[in-house]
């Protein structure tokens, strides 16, 4: 009789999971602070006064774009922590929504910076399209599979 193999957590993945639950907070504290226009967390968009503008413009939709990424990033990093195949495309879906972000970003000039993120992302997704990064989210020994 076999016994199951664990397959443990490529430390990437744990950083990868940590990066997505940073994107949850950062993403939840904007939505509280543009709740709560003048309050003490106003001091959070010196780090990136544009965005702030940008999202005041949008109104309501800002929080529900911002609330809609909060979700998704917290989710991702539970699947990423948990070995959820679930996780493993979600967080590769956001990965590529970023990647396209910045890509328009750059071509269009609306934030030249955001150049510097295209090959970041790009060699995220090379890391998670490793065998071993594959096989912890699939630990039977195949390809993580789509849900649904």
């Amino acid at each position: 009789m076999s016994t199951p193999q664990t397959v443990t957590r490529p430390p990437g993945v744990t950083a990868l999971g940590a990066f997505f639950a940073c994107g949850a907070l950062a993403s939840g504290l904007s939505v509280a602070s543009l709740l709560t226009p003048g309050g003490p967390l106003e001091p959070i968009w010196q780090v990136n006064p544009r965005a702030h503008e940008a999202f005041a413009r949008m109104g309501a939709w800002a929080l529900l774009l911002l609330g809609a990424v909060c979700l998704a990033c917290a989710a991702s990093a539970y699947g990423f922590l948990r070995g959820r195949p679930w996780g493993y495309w979600l967080g590769i879906t956001l990965l590529l929504v970023d990647l396209a972000g910045n890509l328009l970003n750059a071509a269009l000039g609306i934030e030249p910076r955001a150049v510097i993120g295209l090959p970041v992302v790009a060699l995220l997704l090379w890391y998670l399209s490793t065998p071993r990064v594959r096989g912890f989210f699939a630990p039977a020994g195949g390809t993580p599979t789509l849900p649904g």
